[in-house]
Formats: structure tokens, sequence, C-alpha cells
């Protein structure tokens, strides 16, 4: 497919390299010279340096024969009026990052009266992943299937819990727990586990399950379950905002530190059942005057990753809270990896799972959509959901008769409400949504399963 996108800062350089890597026609427009010479030469995509809401520009880059236009400037009204722009120089589909709370209430116009096909808000859909979190803080990481039947749990094993030298196959007698290891991540490798994998202290294991067994599940290894009940939020941005909208909607007493004494006047106004503090989040004497020790959440939410990564440091020191760091740059992340510092958030990559998840729904060539979209443990690894539409090979076949690609595992079969966590004699039906687990990049329909 032709892809144009509009804007080369994180998010556009993420789907760039990643739409690249499944060998997608793209095209990248931005008016920066600079920023255009900073794209990696390993990105094979063609570069116009010019004014996306151009219609000349974008007839450039060939949005007439496009399949779909994608705006991520760091403007949202620049962002909507390129799309409206392609709509009208061609037809394709068009995808916008609208970030202003304000439009958040007029995304149904916006789509419907402009005709953008999808809008994504990356603050928001941040937000909702931390919030997720803090409802069940055992969690590194929680990505949610089947609209919201069947949860990814990332979690790290600690010696704490028993789990040292237990094979993967021997959980379920262990623990009589009905959940799934999906992913294993050990030092520098990632591993899709059989039944004979032994599983270490110090692993980060990804489990599926439904939400009730995968309580059921850290229940049984000694682990709490239940959302906190208080969260201390350093830095006051649009994240911070609309995550304080759903913990308080969750019955979460929140109080917020933030700098700008302007910034805490509007937040007063916006969230007037939250508590605002105007002081430096990085003085350490403010954290524990406003109750950091006491504190169930911590989440550190500055525009500085440094700031984030060691104030949640200090946190891990003074507190029991569940911790969640927002980074935006990635060139460390292995590092952040190895600091153990529970959950870190990069916004760019879940905005590009939502953008990338629509663009593979496109692409499919049969009836089994890519429903949803997680790219997992750092990248190196990617959770699908697929809708199966129609009859392939896959289907009615017992899944140990099916010939299945390396480092490929079935998780998860939905059937008509009924979660299963599949057995060698179960078959994929039409119907079913099946979710995969694997570390072949790339698949866009269901029967990419299966060797060639």
């Amino acid at each position: 497919m032709r892809i144009v996108i509009i804007g080369c800062g994180k998010v556009g350089m993420t789907l760039a390299e990643q739409l690249c890597d499944e060998h997608q026609d793209v095209v990248i427009i931005d008016s920066s010279l600079r920023r255009m010479q900073e794209i990696p030469e390993n990105i094979d995509a063609m570069r116009i340096v010019g004014n996306g809401s151009s219609i000349q520009t974008q007839l450039e880059a060939g949005v007439d024969q496009a399949d779909i236009l994608i705006a991520v400037t760091g403007s949202d009204e620049l962002n909507l009026l390129c799309c409206l722009i392609a709509k009208k120089a061609g037809d394709c589909q068009t995808i916008a990052r609208v970030r202003n709370p304000v439009y958040s209430k007029e995304i149904g116009f916006i789509k419907e009266r402009l005709g953008v096909s999808m809008v994504i808000n990356p603050e928001l859909a941040a937000a909702t992943e931390i919030a997720r979190l803090l409802r069940f803080p055992s969690a590194i990481k929680i990505d949610t299937f089947a609209k919201g039947r069947v949860e990814l749990l990332k979690f790290k094993i600690r010696k704490e819990f028993g789990l040292n030298d237990v094979a993967v196959s021997g959980l379920q007698d262990k623990l009589k727990s009905n959940v799934l290891v999906a992913a294993v991540e050990r030092d520098e490798d990632v591993y899709i586990p059989n039944g004979d994998f032994i599983l270490k202290d110090g692993d980060s294991i990804s489990l599926i399950a439904s939400p009730q067994n995968a309580s059921e599940f850290f229940h049984a290894i000694g682990l709490k379950t239940n959302q906190v009940r208080n969260c201390m939020i350093v830095g006051g941005g649009k994240i911070a905002y609309y995550l304080a909208r759903q913990l308080i909607e969750m019955k979460i007493t929140v109080r917020i530190i933030e700098k700008e004494l302007e910034r805490c006047e509007q937040l007063s106004e916006l969230l007037p059942e939250a508590m605002i503090v105007n002081g430096d989040g990085t003085d350490k004497k403010l954290l524990l005057e406003e109750g950091l020790q006491r504190a169930e959440g911590f989440v550190t939410m500055t525009n500085m990753d440094e700031e984030n990564i060691l104030l949640t440091l200090f946190a891990k020191d003074q507190s029991t809270a569940k911790l969640v760091t927002k980074v935006n740059r990635i060139a460390f992340d292995d590092i952040i990896e190895r600091l153990d510092i529970g959950s870190v958030i990069y916004p760019k990559y879940i905005t590009a799972d939502y953008i990338l998840q629509y663009v593979r729904a496109m692409h499919n060539s049969i009836g089994s959509n890519v429903e949803t979209l997680y790219q997992i443990l750092d990248n190196r690894a990617e959770a699908l959901e697929f809708s199966i539409r129609e009859k392939s090979q896959v289907t009615g076949i017992p899944l140990m008769n099916l010939t299945l690609k390396d480092n490929l595992l079935i998780g998860c079969i939905h059937r008509k409400g009924r979660i299963m966590i599949p057995r060698g004699h179960d078959c994929i039906e039409v119907g079913d949504t099946v979710i995969i687990v694997t570390t072949q990049k790339g698949l866009h329909d269901i029967q990419d399963v299966m060797k060639k």
C-alpha cells in the first residue's frame, strides 16, 4: 500500500520505520529540512520537504494514488486540514493525531463531517494504559483483547513467588490457574516458550488470561490484585489531566504536583475533585510532605525523561507504591529495563500501535482482520487479535496438526463470549477471535501463522 505520513517527529518516525519494515510504500512529508536529514538510512521511504497541507505537496507525494494519509504534526488543526485536503485531492483513508482535550468531545463530528477515518489522541491513549495498570498494580504492563475479556499481563518473577525452575507445563498443576505463558524475556533474549521451557527468577513473563483467571494466578503466587486507592502524579500536562479524570471515575484519590501556577489554576477548574499542588515535583522534601510514603500509586510525567526516572527511583526507595514512568525517548530503553522501575510508558509506541492496527486491517487479503495489535517486550514481539470471518487452511483443524511458524504461539480463542486457553485438540472456527503472540513481524492475516 502507498502510505503518506505528514510530520516527522517521534511518532511519524516510529510509524515510518515500522511500515517500511513491513514493505509498505511510504512517503514522508515535513516542512523541516533538518528533520528530514535526521531520518536514518535504513528507513526506505520517499522524502519530501514541504507544507503537508498544500495540495501541490500532497499530489507530489502521490496522495491521489495513496491508500492512507497519516497526519501526525505537532498541530491538531494542521493535521485535520491535511486530512481534509487529502480527502478532496484523492480518495484515501485518513488518520489524524488530535491532542487537544477540547476536540476529544467532538470526535464523532470530526469523523462524520470531515471524513477523517481515525482520530488518535496519544495522551488519552497513554492515560488509559496507565489507569489500567493502577487498577491491576501487580502487572508491569497490561494489554486487552476481545473487548476487555482477555488480558496480556507482563510481570517479573521474584524469588518469593516460588516459580524458579518450574516448567511452563507445570504451572497449571502447581497453581491451579488457567493462564498461558505467552512470552518470556530473559536478559537480552525473548522466547515464545513451549511446555518444556523452564522459568527462572528474574524473568519477565507475559501471561494471557481472563481478568478473573489472572487475579486467581496473582493471588496464588502472593501478589495483591486490588486497584490502588490513591495516586500521586508529578507533572500536570495533558496525560495527567486525562489520567486524573479516569482515576476519579474509578474512585481513586488523585494528587497532582505541578510547577507552573497558571497550569495549576487550569487543572483546579478542570478537576475540582483532585488535589492540585503548586510546587516542584523534583523537591524530595515536598514529595514526602505531600504523602509519598503513603501513596499506593506514583506516576511521573514531567517533560524530562531523566527527571521521571530519578523520581521513580526515589519513590521506590521511599514507598511501596505502584510505579509508572513516562518516557519519550527510547535510545536507552535497554538500560531503563534493567533499572526495575515498574511500568514504563512510551506514548509514541502506543500511538503507533493503534495506527498500525488500522493499517493492517486495511491491508489484509482474506476475511480475517487484525482487530488489535500490541508491540510487546520492548518492541521485539507482537500480540495480535484476528477475527475469523471465512474458512481457510487454519480453520477446523486441531492446532497440533497445524504447521505453525517458529516463535509463534496461539494464545487464546474467544468463541461466543467464552474464553479458551487452547490445547492441541482445539480448532479455530469461523466466528472466533484468535490471539497470536510472535516474534515474527508483519502478520496481516490468520494464514500468515503457517509455514510456507
